[in-house]
């Protein structure tokens, strides 16, 4: 079914208004609801995407809201177990494992965390992120783990946007990959838009590495980097790069694919990525080197690794409601700890 598409011309009296108010006002819509849309892109004015609820109106222009197509039913609860990390009346903060998908969609009707949720705290959560995705603030790929925060009711979920619009939630993401950045940290500044070569995949803007004003398409994408580890450096070559590094990123935007693309870019693809990473044996094994038997091992693992070695490590935001400064941590999950300590071994040969 055809998405329902709504749209009005402002007059000279809405001019200054802010965008989701004066669009509540005519939409039939709430206001948290309009924000939901806005949130999710759904308003254009003059064919240019909304990007703030506080945008304010302009006169004579044509103002476009999408509607999402109306659902039989929403996603039901599911027995799933859930590692709860944090949890009141308002939020709840949960370390998501690897292959789970954040909310349902076509190729994932079920088993998502959304299904877990709704089991866990009934019918409770935010209605703001739409029938398929109710309380759902940020997302992590299906098969990247770590942590995520879940919004309970529409205000905690409008404030806790805010926070992620402002680019004030610390998001801090630890990858295993292929070789090694050229310096110890840095940051990783470009837009982001659908490959045209591939539709599942998102690609740097070309001309914007560096300057994310050089062009309006996209969305501009900004990680900070760190180094924190490099395995398998070659003997008598204190200066050559690592086969493999250890990473720390800390996202100031949250765009889809953000580290695997920006990491790929700069020449270190996340190991087990099959998107970005190249999937090849991950290192030759010489029979006359001391570290054959590391190497095989390494070789060995990541046949078996399944997903993109990244996993969100820390989450820190204001509490909507009392304030308080809340951060939390998610240890690295077993397959990542396994495949960092056969690198490790690399350093000991």
């Amino acid at each position: 079914m055809p998405n329902d598409v709504i749209t009005k011309v402002a007059a000279m009296e809405d001019a200054g208004q802010r965008v989701d108010k004066w669009v509540a006002s005519w939409s039939g819509l709430s206001r948290n609801g309009v924000q939901g849309l806005i949130e999710n892109r759904a308003l254009k004015a003059g064919g240019s995407i909304v990007e703030r609820m506080s945008a304010r109106v302009r006169d004579g222009t044509a103002y476009t809201l999408t509607l999402p197509p109306p659902v039989d039913c929403g996603p039901g609860p599911e027995d799933i177990p859930l590692n709860i990390v944090f949890e009141d009346e308002h939020l709840v903060v949960v370390n998501k494992p690897a292959g789970m998908t954040v909310h349902p969609a076509p190729g994932s009707p079920s088993g998502t965390l959304v299904n877990a949720l709704l089991f866990h705290a009934g019918d409770t959560l935010s209605g703001i992120g739409g029938v398929l995705r109710p309380g759902i603030v940020h997302r992590i790929d299906r098969n990247t783990s770590g942590l995520l925060v879940v919004a309970k009711n529409d205000r905690t979920h409008h404030k806790l946007s805010g926070q992620f619009a402002a680019h004030t939630v610390h998001r801090k993401y630890i990858c295993l990959v292929r070789g090694g950045p050229k310096t110890g940290s840095g940051t990783v500044q470009s837009r982001l838009a659908r490959s045209a070569h591939n539709r599942r995949k998102q690609a740097v803007v070309r001309g914007t590495d560096g300057n994310i004003h050089a062009c309006e398409h996209g969305r501009h994408a900004i990680t900070h980097y760190t180094l924190t580890g490099g395995y398998g450096q070659r003997p008598a070559q204190a200066i050559a790069g690592p086969l493999f590094s250890r990473i720390e990123c800390r996202l100031e935007t949250g765009r889809t694919h953000q580290i695997r693309v920006h990491m790929a870019h700069i020449g270190c693809p996340l190991l087990g990525d099959p998107l970005y990473g190249r999937q090849r044996t991950p290192c030759a094994v010489r029979n006359d080197s001391n570290r054959s038997a590391d190497l095989l091992r390494v070789n060995a693992c990541m046949k078996t690794f399944k997903r993109q070695a990244l996993h969100a490590a820390e989450l820190g935001f204001t509490h909507p409601v009392t304030r308080e400064d809340m951060m939390f941590a998610a240890d690295l999950p077993e397959d990542m700890n396994v495949l960092l300590s056969l690198l490790r071994g690399l350093n000991t040969a």
